[in-house]
């Protein structure tokens, strides 16, 4: 994977084009290709896409069988047997060595209809359990957020009221991005951005196309893998004294 020669799956979820998401992913985009990178879009607004698991998505399911979820999504997963919806996904995600989530913060999470794509996609039978925390079916792909909010810096420091922003993604960068075997580059948040003038958007395009064409020297969050001894087997506990002094909750998962 060079520079010059990537292949590049933008998740996209906000309802508006013509909005301050819908016009950064535009220019963004332009400035990939104009690089020679690869591009897809999963644009969910604009496919429609179904944003809820139910019985439907699991066509190999008994129609008098008890819905369980996570069996069921194993189960169809093997089978070959997922809507063509979820498949097409699925093989977006494989095709790309680069996978980048665009979304508004949105009730300190993710839109709802992003957070129907993950519980709908990701069924990946070999990173349920053992092969997961910085390996499993994406390992050696690069991965990282592109993210607006309306608050400031400052609401979202470390003594800020709304939470620290990299706790607020933690979940993402680290429970969806870093489980499934990625290298979580640092998040792009752009804050403030109601009402932000033509001066404040090209601002946020220039600090996008920054990263874009310095994909190779970033480095990612140095998330602490499952597996390389950092974690008591089997209660997966951090083992003690790995943190730094005072550190707690979710910074003790970052190797310093």
């Amino acid at each position: 994977m060079t520079s010059t020669n990537k292949k590049i799956l933008i998740v996209f979820a906000h309802p508006e084009e013509k909005s301050f998401n819908g016009s950064l992913l535009k220019a963004y985009v332009k400035h990939l290709e104009s690089k020679g990178h690869q591009v897809k879009i999963s644009d969910l607004y604009k496919q429609n896409f179904k944003a809820v698991v139910d019985r439907d998505d699991f066509l190999n399911l008994d129609k008098n069988a008890r819905f369980q979820q996570a069996a069921a999504s194993y189960g169809a997963y093997a089978a070959k047997q997922l809507t063509p919806d979820v498949v097409a996904e699925q093989e977006k995600l494989l095709w790309a060595d680069t996978i980048i989530f665009h979304f508004p913060i949105w009730w300190f999470g993710l839109p709802a209809i992003l957070k129907g794509w993950v519980d709908r996609t990701g069924e990946y039978s070999d990173t349920r359990f053992g092969d997961r925390y910085g390996e499993g079916i994406f390992a050696g792909k690069k991965a990282f957020v592109i993210t607006t909010c309306g608050g400031s810096p400052d609401q979202y420091s470390d003594r800020g009221i709304n939470g620290q922003m990299d706790h607020v993604l933690f979940t993402i960068n680290h429970g969806l991005l870093f489980y499934t075997g990625c290298e979580v580059l640092p998040p792009i948040v752009i804050y403030q951005t109601d009402g932000r003038k033509e001066e404040g958007f090209k601002e946020a395009v220039d600090l996008v196309k920054e990263r874009i064409d310095k994909f190779d020297s970033v480095k990612p969050i140095n998330y602490r893998k499952q597996n390389f001894g950092d974690y008591e087997i089997p209660s997966l506990r951090l083992k003690a004294g790995l943190e730094q002094p005072g550190e707690t909750g979710y910074d003790i998962h970052i190797a310093k």
